[in-house]
């Protein structure tokens, strides 16, 4: 006689997202991240703004020599 094993409720909901979770990966070549927010660019961001500007730093403040040193 043969041991037959039910599948629970748990089970298949775990296969179904193991499968839907390789078959995005398949489609978008990473994993997708469902649960993050995603960021407006209306809203005012220091963060995002502050490195944007560092980003062109160097190219806006002329090099300036000290007296002192040129001696």
């Amino acid at each position: 006689m043969k041991n037959k094993t039910k599948i629970t409720r748990e089970d298949y909901l775990k296969a179904t997202r193991k499968a839907r979770r390789e078959e995005e990966i398949r489609e978008h070549l990473h994993p997708v991240n469902i649960s993050r927010v995603h960021k407006s660019k209306k809203v005012y961001n220091r963060k995002r703004s502050k490195a944007a500007l560092n980003k062109e730093l160097p190219y806006f403040l002329p090099f300036r020599q000290d007296s002192r040193h040129s001696a």
